[in-house]
């Protein structure tokens, strides 16, 4: 099979596939820039650490907006394979490469703008596949299962507790799981810390796309997702599942206990559109 089946898009895909890569590169400049001002704060109260990933996750949000306007194309599995691949590779690559200490806040930010990036249109891959939006009910349900599970008696457990030990008292290269953890900046922090996996934002990408395909309206200040992306508007979306994910990622550091965000965002979802499905009914 040619290679071009593989890299070629349709113009308009491909034109926000561009601006996908160039507001990731954007959130990466003003993630570092936030980080740099949070040196500045010897002494944060407990508070602005939760003021920092509400910055952080609702500039996030706004990366959102082009992927709500990509057009499925039709692909084959080799196309998903070939792609798959290369994107692991480009994160495990970046991973391999050890600069000076000077420059790890920089490279740390354009490791979590990456991670954004990989998740984003691996979202939007699998919600292509949804056809009734009743399917999200056994998407939560097995989600939510299978990461409680996990985090029990299976891989999650001994990956927090490597990541834990690992960032407590520094030593050695890092934990495999580290590379496929986002590291948001936080007051008064010498480097950048993982709040949340790659997982979780390719499931709030993933609800939030399926809302458009639905023509549901997932943002909580404004107008539609989609309506926004159209007219060029930037900072003034807020879907529910990035607030479901702000919700699990402060209980997280409030508790200080590692806590799966995934179960706790398939629960909020479920919830909201259970509600809503209440209030249409009523209406």
């Amino acid at each position: 099979m040619a290679l071009h089946s593989f890299t070629t898009f349709s113009p308009s895909n491909r034109r926000l596939i561009i601006l996908l890569i160039t507001c990731h590169l954007l959130w990466s400049c003003a993630i570092f820039g936030l980080w740099s001002t949070g040196r500045l704060l010897e002494t944060a109260l407990p508070w602005w650490s939760g003021v920092f990933i509400a910055l952080q996750l609702y500039a996030a949000a706004q990366l959102l907006l082009p992927a709500l306007l990509l057009h499925p194309e039709e692909r084959s599995r080799s196309f998903y394979f070939f792609w798959g691949i290369t994107l692991a590779l480009l994160v495990w690559l970046t991973n391999q490469w050890h600069p000076g200490s000077a420059w790890q806040p920089l490279l740390a930010v354009l490791k979590s703008a990456l991670l954004l990036l990989v998740a984003t249109v691996t979202g939007a891959a699998m919600a292509r596949y949804v056809r009734r939006l009743w399917e999200l009910i056994p998407v939560c349900i097995v989600m939510t299962l299978a990461d409680f599970a996990s985090w029990l008696h299976g891989p999650t457990a001994g990956f927090a507790r490597a990541i834990e030990k690992y960032y407590l008292t520094p030593e050695g290269p890092p934990p495999f799981i580290d590379m496929i953890l986002i590291k948001l900046a936080f007051p008064g922090s010498v480097g950048l810390a993982p709040v949340f996996g790659i997982s979780d934002w390719i499931m709030v990408v993933f609800f939030a796309i399926v809302a458009r395909r639905f023509g549901v309206n997932d943002n909580l200040i404004g107008p539609s997702g989609e309506s926004l992306a159209r007219q060029g508007r930037i900072g003034a979306y807020l879907p529910v599942s990035v607030v479901a994910l702000f919700f699990a990622t402060v209980l997280a550091q409030v508790t200080g206990f590692f806590i799966p965000a995934l179960p706790l965002i398939a629960l909020i979802m479920l919830l909201w559109y259970a509600v809503r499905y209440l209030l249409l009914r009523r209406a």
